[in-house]
């Protein structure tokens, strides 16, 4: 196993370079085909998310693996590669193991124990073998990473260590208060409609919001989602409702909304700073209105009521954010609450400085969940993860060994028939029961006489330094190494053909 794994995370670099460095899928096929095509590599898979790009390879060097799969990802990304050398982390062989399936166990995750990238591992894999770049090493690396991931979240408490990226990140804009108490007969509009974004809509929607909006660049992705959300059985709060709406509806939404979040594939900024201040404006100009009711003596029983300061949310009774005992961020006049997920930002930046609205973004995420405590059932995780990398390194080192075995007991095969040819020859009189019997007697004397060398071969191969013994054997016994590289090559082939997927 020549396992080399190059990349970069949030613990290693900043989110503006995470940021820049983000690769669409598209990009991410391009990188796979020209790491195929590259000298030291003979697979390749890489595994992109929101805060981590890392490229997996079987090469046949350390040293020019490193160098080729580093300036791939230089030139890929657009970050040249002096830029981003210092933000690059190097694993090989069972270190690259340990850490994927670390990675695979939300040890390494922004938020300890998130199970989210479960499912971007399985899509890792799903592109590697798409493109037939992913073989038998990565196919058996990536297929067990999610076994030892799903141990993990099974047998012990690792949820419990940290919530997902997009609890986390509505319990920042919370600010403390409950998240029920917080989300309760809000007015939400969601920006996306893939996994993260569905997941954000649907905590919500628990959450106890009164209507989510469900923006997409594919409207019917977005109607799916919002008749998912209103299915009967769900886990959504009474009264709740849901909508789908076209991405040029979206300014007309952010008047409406409460709470926003945002997590699309767009490369480049989806809610400008101009736009919030625009939606915060229409507010402003709502309160003006409502005051202007108000003071003008009117004696009705709406504007006794302060229904001027109330405002119909797709067909629910809701309390604007600009009425005083709003839970809209009351404490601190935050009339709108916005959470970016998105890798490259979805939201400017520039929305930290606008008076009313408060932006939850990866980089804060980030620094917030630095500080948080790690849960007991850490240890447990990391145990499992060093008992698993151990087993999957023994089975990968007898695995090596398998194609000399096949060749030795060919050969053993080979000799027995040309023995009984030779003896068909000498005795011709011989009738088909003779025959039999010392056909059968012959080969029950071979395989007696390599079982236990075989089997002892592929135990001792299994251990650390084990490799050598295949190389014995093949002295040992004069194999013919292309009789060997038929057989590696053959199992090789199986594994780039193996697209069994592990479910997430």
């Amino acid at each position: 196993m020549s396992l080399l794994v190059v990349g970069l995370s949030h613990r290693s670099a900043p989110v503006s370079v995470l940021e820049r460095a983000a690769l669409a899928r598209e990009a991410q096929a391009k990188l796979l085909q020209d790491t195929l095509a590259a000298e030291p590599a003979t697979e390749a898979a890489v595994l992109a998310t929101c805060n981590r790009i890392e490229l997996y390879a079987d090469v046949d060097k350390f040293h020019a693996g490193v160098a080729e799969l580093s300036t791939l990802l230089a030139q890929h990304t657009g970050v040249g590669l002096d830029e981003l050398t210092p933000y690059l982390y190097v694993h090989y062989e069972d270190r690259a193991v340990h850490h994927l399936f670390s990675v695979a166990c939300g040890l390494d995750s922004m938020v300890v124990g998130e199970g989210q990238i479960l499912g971007q591992i399985k899509d890792a894999l799903a592109l590697g073998q798409e493109l037939h770049t992913a073989g038998r090493l990565l196919n058996d690396l990536f297929q067990q990473a999610l076994r030892v991931g799903k141990r993990a979240h099974s047998e012990t408490g690792i949820d419990r260590a940290g919530q997902s990226l997009v609890t986390f990140g509505l319990e920042r804009l919370a600010d403390g208060a409950p998240l029920g108490d917080w989300a309760g007969s809000k007015r939400a509009l969601v920006i996306g409609a893939g996994s993260m974004s569905s997941l954000a809509a649907a905590t919500l929607a628990r959450a106890g919001v009164a209507h989510v909006a469900v923006a997409n660049r594919t409207l019917a992705r977005a109607e799916r989602l919002a008749e998912i959300l209103q299915e009967p059985g769900g886990r959504s709060a009474a009264g709740f409702t849901a909508s789908a709406v076209e991405m040029a509806a979206v300014p007309q939404e952010l008047a409406l909304a409460d709470v926003v979040v945002s997590c699309t594939g767009a490369m480049g900024v989806v809610l400008t700073a101009e736009a919030i201040r625009a939606a915060l404006a229409s507010r402003t100009d709502a309160a003006g209105a409502s005051g202007a009711a108000a003071g003008s003596g009117r004696t009705d029983a709406a504007a006794a009521s302060g229904a001027a300061d109330r405002t119909d949310h797709g067909g629910t009774d809701h309390v604007c954010a600009l009425d005083a005992t709003c839970a809209v961020g009351a404490r601190a006049g935050i009339r709108l609450a916005l959470l970016d997920l998105a890798m490259p930002r979805d939201i400017d930046a520039a929305v930290h400085r606008l008076d009313g609205a408060r932006l939850v973004d990866i980089e804060s995420l980030a620094e917030a969940s630095a500080d948080a405590p790690m849960a007991a059932d850490v240890d447990q995780v990391r145990t499992i993860v060093s008992d698993e990398v151990a087993a999957f390194g023994a089975a990968q080192r007898a695995a090596h060994i398998t194609p000399t075995v096949v060749a030795l007991r060919t050969m053993a095969a080979d000799v027995v028939a040309s023995e009984i040819a030779r003896l068909d020859g000498r005795l011709p009189d011989l009738d088909d029961k003779q025959r039999a019997e010392i056909t059968q007697t012959v080969r029950r004397v071979v395989d007696k006489l390599l079982h236990a060398p075989t089997v002892r071969v592929k135990e001792l191969a299994s251990t650390p330094g084990g490799a050598g013994y295949a190389d014995a054997l093949r002295e040992l016994f004069d194999l013919d190494p292309q009789a060997v590289a038929a057989v590696s090559r053959a199992d090789s082939q199986a594994g780039t053909h193996n697209t069994a997927r592990e479910p997430a």
